[in-house]
């Protein structure tokens, strides 16, 4: 695959993630509603999630729960940070993603809030190549509120 066919899957999946993002956007309660999509090894689509109604499970928990062992070696595109610890305890979305194999994140935007913060750290510290910054504007406008609402 070429460098730019791949620039255009890479555009077109993060498309998708938004459009999943804005799905429970307002419906999440205090978390933001983020979109996600997993890519298995070959970059066929394997998983696609939203925050659940009340703001869980999480968008990447989803994705990976429908994904299952289709995720390993493959690429995970996701409109927000995924989060470095949870506030309930259970294992993060970072960790989860790190578990599930995935080589390769494109996450739009990085997220301020101070639980989550680090995800992207922490996936670059396991070995996984992270791309940031695809879709940040339009990120930017879906999450301004909750960026607001933490800062």
């Amino acid at each position: 695959m070429s460098l730019r066919s791949s620039r255009r899957r890479d555009r077109r999946m993060m498309g998708r993630a938004h459009t999943l993002a804005r799905l429970n956007q307002g419906l999440t309660g205090v978390n933001p509603s983020v979109g996600c999509i997993i890519l298995d090894r070959d970059g066929h689509i394997v998983g696609a999630g939203v925050t659940g109604l009340g703001g869980r499970p999480h968008a990447e928990e989803v994705a990976l729960d429908e994904a299952g062992a289709r995720a390993h070696g493959g690429t995970a595109y996701v409109t927000l940070e995924p989060c470095r610890s949870r506030s309930q305890g259970n294992k993060s979305c970072s960790v989860k993603l790190m578990e599930a194999g995935i080589a390769r994140v494109v996450c739009a935007i990085e997220d301020p809030h101070p639980v989550a913060n680090g995800g992207i750290r922490a996936l670059r510290d396991a070995g996984i190549q992270v791309q940031i910054g695809l879709g940040q504007r339009e990120s930017q406008r879906l999450y301004r509120k909750f960026f607001e609402s933490i800062l």
